[in-house]
């Protein structure tokens, strides 16, 4: 059996992963970065240092589940965040170092992809498609917020997303002023639970968004006293609501009617059933893809499955 090797060392996970030669997934381990109560983030050079802390401890646990006698037959790391001339971030020197020490090792094929490929091929992996040559892709998580269009499985286009801050720092800064902990996707969700939401401003223009002037309607919100389950469900509202003017006006633009969700901020329920719910009820009906929760956030699944389907071509 060969195993295919998947890493990622973004802004606040380490993860490694194992697929087998049937495409299984043997292994998927994932430590979260620590960040202190009341902050809303760590610098580079902080995740750095406990990626390179945690990366061992990681490998040796997702290795722990690989059966005896397998080889390795290729590995994948996230190299840059996205695929733009540029893209660059410190945390991912981490995981490309541990790759390359793999490959020569081993004498086994070394891919360097992006972070928010990675997102992709995880999404295709755990959602069982787009298997079409073109669809698009909704990317949210703390630091992107984008809608791109993939053609021939790894070309990546960006055609919109947010003009300033991103969906996941929206919920985690609200979150952090609620006091929630950071990141505060999944305790804001539990407050919001089955609570009525306040209302904010929905910005979206074609494909651009805005969660600039949301987040100030909600600080304002909380200076006024409203209650704070009343808040964080608005902000998911808010989300979801912006998410499916992109996923309408990019199919409408484009005419490619498969949509794929990536990133963590997907993983919140409300925000799936209610993209669900639109994209069944739109005329025509949207072909949405939505991949298990789990497989949502950061991880690196899709690095080990990228590596997967390569060598299965």
């Amino acid at each position: 059996m060969q195993i295919y090797v998947g890493i990622d060392t973004s802004c606040y996970t380490t993860s490694v992963a194992f697929i087998d030669s049937n495409g299984r997934l043997l292994a998927d381990a994932r430590r979260l970065l620590q960040v202190a109560p009341g902050k809303r983030g760590l610098a580079q050079a902080e995740m750095v240092f406990q990626h390179v802390r945690n990366l061992p401890e990681v490998f040796a646990a997702a290795a722990a589940e690989i059966p005896a006698g397998a080889k390795y037959g290729g590995v994948a790391v996230s190299a840059c965040p996205r695929d733009v001339a540029g893209s660059y971030m410190p945390v991912f020197l981490v995981g490309r170092g541990m790759a390359r020490i793999l490959a020569e090792s081993h004498n086994i094929a070394l891919h360097e992809i992006s972070h928010q490929l990675n997102h992709l091929y995880a999404g295709i992996w755990s959602a069982g498609g787009p298997r079409s040559s073109r669809f698009l892709a909704v990317h949210a998580s703390g630091g992107t917020t984008e809608i791109v269009l993939v053609r021939e499985a790894t070309k990546v286009e960006i055609l919109g997303g947010t003009i300033d801050i991103a969906a996941g720092q929206f919920i985690d800064r609200i979150g952090v002023a609620l006091g929630l902990p950071f990141p505060a996707g999944p305790e804001l969700e539990r407050m919001a639970a089955d609570v009525a939401p306040a209302k904010l401003p929905v910005a979206v223009k074609q494909l651009t968004a805005s969660f600039a002037g949301p987040e100030t309607q909600a600080r304002r919100l909380i200076e006024r006293g409203t209650p704070p389950a009343a808040v964080a469900a608005g902000v998911q509202a808010c989300v979801a609501e912006s998410l499916w003017r992109l996923i309408c006006n990019g199919t409408s633009i484009t005419g490619v009617n498969e949509v794929l969700l990536v990133g963590g901020v997907n993983a919140n329920q409300f925000i799936r059933d209610y993209l669900r719910a639109k994209c069944e009820t739109n005329k025509p009906p949207i072909k949405l893809y939505l991949p298990e929760p789990k497989y949502s956030p950061d991880n690196a699944v899709g690095a080990a499955y990228f590596s997967y389907c390569l060598a299965h071509q």
